[in-house]
């Protein structure tokens, strides 16, 4: 499957802003499984310097400062990647999370997707024992791996609400959790928690989700969705694999990878300080439509 993507981000502050530096992650790189076929960045204003790099993690970085004065911030991103997702794996033939949890803790390995990042308590995601309690009864002993994470991720779909009023950027995970209402966000970052309180790596993965429009309308552009899961280690040979508790799904060719890291802050889209002494605004426009070859 080949996409074509245009994310547009757009900021509006109250005042001039004499100064600001900002943390780009709005490009893919190529990855197992995802080719990047064309990118382009259009920045308005045009910054005064500008720099492209890896983070830790291997995600794409820009890095812009901005040292004229400025009422606004537009950012556009826009690139072609092909999806060929990889063979799926059987969840009854993982290893058994016992297993799983030892082989991680056993790990010696500090590459950037090794699983011993994933097992701690990190800036959004608190080890907890209300997590490890819901958790728990999806993974009896024995049970492989990834059939009891696919069970806790049909425990979301069953227990959890998505209410786009319930949170924000910075609600706790906790605190979504005991309302049991939230966002992509929230239940990636609840998922990831419950799973590591087990011992077992989990990762927060951000993207896009190509949605669908229902029969008979048409397809609005914008209206696609920056997106969130979770990646679950299923050991040595298995790897990691893509979990989307927010629709109880696996993911698959509607779901575009971006960034990898252990919550939202290791993958925020756009990152900085600025200088302002007045309210500010943003839009977010998101597009991900089909490629049609000869466009």
């Amino acid at each position: 499957m080949i996409y074509d993507i245009r994310q547009t981000t757009s900021y509006s502050y109250g005042s001039y802003v004499p100064f600001a530096a900002h943390v780009l992650r709005l490009m893919p790189l190529p990855q197992p499984g995802l080719d990047v076929l064309a990118r382009d960045m259009l920045i308005d204003p045009s910054p005064s310097e500008f720099s492209a790099t890896r983070d830790f993690f291997g995600n794409a970085t820009t890095h812009i400062t901005l040292k004229a004065p400025h009422n606004r911030l537009t950012v556009e991103s826009r690139f072609t990647v092909a999806l060929t997702p990889g063979p799926l794996v059987v969840p009854e033939e993982t290893a058994p999370w016992e297993a799983v949890r030892r082989a991680a803790q056993a790990t010696t390995s500090f590459a950037a997707r090794s699983p011993v990042h994933q097992i701690f308590a990190s800036r959004h995601v608190p080890l907890d024992a209300a997590f490890l309690d819901y958790a728990r009864a999806e993974f009896p002993s024995g049970r492989p791996v990834l059939a009891g994470a696919i069970g806790l991720m049909e425990m979301f779909r069953r227990d959890f609400r998505y209410d786009p009023g319930a949170t924000d950027v910075m609600t706790p995970a906790r605190e979504a959790f005991s309302t049991r209402r939230g966002v992509c966000q929230d239940f990636a970052h609840i998922m990831i928690g419950c799973l590591r309180s087990l011992g077992l790596p989990a990762a927060y993965v951000s993207g896009y989700l190509r949605t669908h429009p229902l029969p008979g309308m048409p397809r609005l552009e914008g209206a696609d969705a920056m997106h969130a899961w979770v990646a679950v280690w299923c050991g040595e040979g298995v790897g990691w694999q893509e979990l989307d508790p927010t629709n109880a799904m696996r993911a698959g060719t509607d779901h575009v990878p971006l960034a990898f890291g252990r919550d939202y802050s290791d993958v925020s889209p756009i990152d900085g300080v600025i200088f302002d002494s007045g309210r500010h605004s943003v839009a977010v426009a998101v597009d991900v439509r089909e490629h049609q070859s000869g466009a």
